[in-house]
């Protein structure tokens, strides 16, 4: 195979990571210009930064009223282990996971809360666990998107209304770029350097009443930290939903979300962002399936993710070296286009099948996209040569 030449198109911008994401187009350190910076998160100034982000939150993602919003530590992970470690332990618990991540939680919950009444379903990366499983008289835990398998739930018809258990969602690469129905969701856990392109370290945990009832009516067996406390005397904590976080947050990052937060109802607010979302991976799919050497790892089109969207080569001959030849071509053309400066940061995750991760997110242009798609044919046939000698 002979290589192809260079494209003469180049991303304008060449941020494709899976998290922390692209910033929303336009972003400049001038957009922090009016953070809280030097103040405490408690001064007047402070807290009606956390309470406008809060609100900008709900107006977003459409959250109802009498959810609650809080702003917590630690990212996802932390908002997500916050619920699993407060809520859990009254009922039996579902665990389903497809991905790194959802593994992750039914570890924790397995091995750490080490609860006696655990069902757990899996699936290999690409395929979804069969949801029909689920018992909604227990908790049910799952992933919305799974961000290193690129497969996501196509909604949540599965999940009952008059269910008894509670159900606890990471969804940290599905808000702000998928519906998500609250109405079946009792915890809805993300982090804003994902699909809005905040900066990291801060998580957010969305509440039902019904996730507020079970914190008032049940005491875990086991002793919290003070860092996943939600509940005092029996009593959630309601300074948490109004701006009084558990511990010290970034205003910079406050004010980093609050602007993307604000850019995100300049483009048409939740409809906007899922627009722009599913623009980005059409692009990307039907280059896909143009091209008989590469593949969209979750085979049913119903359940590909439009953020995460994860690429493996079907090309035989390398296929027929091995994984480890797999994965050797994989890095190779990943390192060809980091090394152009039009693609960073899109190889698989490490525990996934080798080949390439492309963030769709809508902070991503989906020209930037198309520019891009281009130079994955000419990585491929570099790459391909390179092997030929």
């Amino acid at each position: 195979m002979t290589a192809l030449p260079k494209p003469d198109m180049r991303p304008a911008t060449p941020d494709f990571s899976s998290g922390p994401c692209a910033k929303r187009p336009g972003w400049t350190p001038e957009a922090l210009r009016d953070a809280a910076v030097g103040r405490s998160h408690r001064s007047k100034l402070g807290k009606s930064k956390l309470e406008q982000a809060i609100a900008l939150t709900r107006d977003v993602l459409r959250v109802p009223a009498d959810y609650r919003i809080g702003i917590v530590p630690a990212s996802d992970t932390g908002a997500v282990e916050m619920a699993l470690w407060s809520l859990l332990g009254q009922r039996g618990v579902d665990m389903f996971a497809w991905e790194s991540f959802g593994e992750g939680w039914v570890t924790d919950v397995v091995k750490q809360l080490k609860l006696a009444d655990v069902r757990s379903f899996t699936a290999d990366y690409g395929q979804l666990p069969d949801l029909a499983q689920a018992d909604f008289d227990r908790d049910v835990v799952f992933t919305w998107n799974g961000t290193t398998s690129g497969v996501r739930v196509p909604n949540a018809d599965f999940i009952p209304a008059d269910r008894k258990g509670l159900t606890i969602c990471d969804a940290t690469s599905a808000a702000f770029a998928q519906r998500l129905d609250f109405a079946k969701l009792d915890v809805v856990t993300f982090s804003w350097q994902k699909a809005l392109g905040g900066e990291g370290a801060h998580g957010v945990i969305i509440l039902s009443p019904r996730a507020v009832e079970r914190l008032e009516t049940y005491k875990p067996a086991w002793p919290l930290p003070k860092i996943f406390r939600l509940t005092s005397g029996g009593k959630l904590i309601e300074g948490i939903f109004k701006g009084e976080t558990i511990n010290t947050p970034s205003m910079l990052c406050v004010e980093d979300y609050i602007d993307a937060l604000e850019w995100a109802q300049s483009v048409g607010g939740l409809d906007g962002l899922i627009g722009r979302a599913d623009a980005n991976f059409a692009a990307v799919q039907a280059f896909v399936d143009s091209r008989p050497w590469l593949k969209n790892l979750a085979a049913e089109p119903a359940i590909r993710s439009n953020t995460s969207v994860c690429l493996v080569f079907s090309d035989a001959e390398i296929s027929a070296k091995g994984p480890d030849a797999e994965a050797s071509f994989a890095k190779a053309v990943v390192s060809a286009l980091d090394k152009e400066g039009v693609a960073f940061d899109i190889g698989a995750y490490r525990d996934a099948p080798a080949g390439l991760r492309i963030w769709c997110g809508a902070t991503v242009e989906t020209a930037d996209v198309k520019a891009l798609l281009p130079w994955l044919d000419w990585a491929y046939t570099k790459e391909k040569a390179a092997l030929a000698g």
